[in-house]
């Protein structure tokens, strides 16, 4: 089992995906299409641009993959986050975690409680039950369950602290977006547009570079939608499971401890950011629809674009 996804940015003067659909537009560019393949968010990536200083371009994502790593990997002992979740304690955060923890929040409030990364212990039950073939018990879960609610995370510009010993933060559900953000902005900061990210949640700056909107097929092939500076995230319940029949599914209710029950296989959300729409998908999977149209209504900026 594995919570990691596969990471692909393609970006312009001329983007791969662009070049890829149409033939003539890629033999008219006076740049070729490079490729850097590497390792980036614990999994296998690709980058792949039509830019006359693509090498440094891919050094340049590299370098601040990486940094963004250390900070949010779980799957790295020194990261900002794993060593919160060993101390209980993080002093001097970095601001992106600080950022990110922010927008955690106004989840968590907007969704009522369905958004909420101090569900890492009980990921964790999970994980470690699957792989001794069964599932946590209900004392398991009862002694998990109190270790999990976001009232026991302070957020001060100097620390961060996990007021309850034992307790522990999980990014996944929100972490892939936020980071396909920080990517754009920092290609839009070397002064590059018209890009399109995929970190497993998918990120537009501007359009396609031989005009119009992007077009993006839904995960599964359901549907497509439209993006243009905007970002796009799906969920699915299933998507990843701790079993091997494929019946416990990875996105875990912090309010009960249990896997999604609402019987939604697929959800997709979008938003200005990436972030946004990952945390919004991830929790939306837990939701009735009437709880998901409320929470909608508190994040307007939000929409949703396929639920089923």
């Amino acid at each position: 089992m594995s919570r990691r996804r596969f990471l692909t940015i393609s970006a312009c003067a001329f983007s791969a995906a662009t070049l890829a659909a149409h033939p003539a537009l890629a033999a008219a560019s006076p740049m070729p299409v490079s490729t850097w393949r590497g390792t980036a968010l614990g999994s296998a990536a690709r980058i792949t641009l039509a830019h006359p200083q693509a090498d440094s371009l891919f050094a340049g994502i590299e370098a601040e993959l990486n940094r963004l790593e250390n900070i949010f990997s779980l799957y790295r002992s020194g990261s900002a986050l794993s060593r919160l979740n060993r101390d209980s304690i993080l002093k001097d955060p970095a601001p992106e975690l600080l950022e990110c923890l922010s927008i955690t929040g106004a989840v968590w409030r907007a969704t009522e409680g369905a958004f909420d990364p101090t569900v890492q212990p009980l990921w964790a039950a999970y994980a470690q039950a699957s792989v001794e073939g069964r599932t946590p018990d209900a004392d398991e879960l009862a002694e998990r369950l109190a270790l999990t609610g976001w009232p026991l995370v302070e957020l001060e510009t100097d620390a961060i602290r996990l007021t309850r010993k034992g307790a522990g933060l999980t990014l996944n559900g929100i972490a892939q977006g936020y980071i396909a953000d920080r990517i754009a902005a920092w290609l839009s900061g070397e002064g590059l547009t018209d890009i399109l990210i995929d970190t497993g949640e998918i990120r537009a700056l501007g359009g396609q570079p031989g005009g119009g909107d992007w077009d993006v097929t839904l995960a599964g092939g359901r549907g497509s939608h439209r993006l243009r500076d905007r970002a796009l995230a799906t969920s699915a319940p299933l998507g990843t499971t701790f079993d091997q029949a494929g019946t416990t599914g990875h996105i875990l209710d912090p309010r009960s401890g249990l896997p999604a029950r609402q019987g939604w296989t697929q959800v997709s959300v979008t938003a200005p950011a990436a972030a946004l729409a990952d945390a919004l998908s991830t929790a939306f999977c837990l939701m009735t629809r009437q709880e998901i149209d409320a929470a909608l209504a508190a994040m307007p900026q939000a929409s949703l674009v396929s639920l089923s």
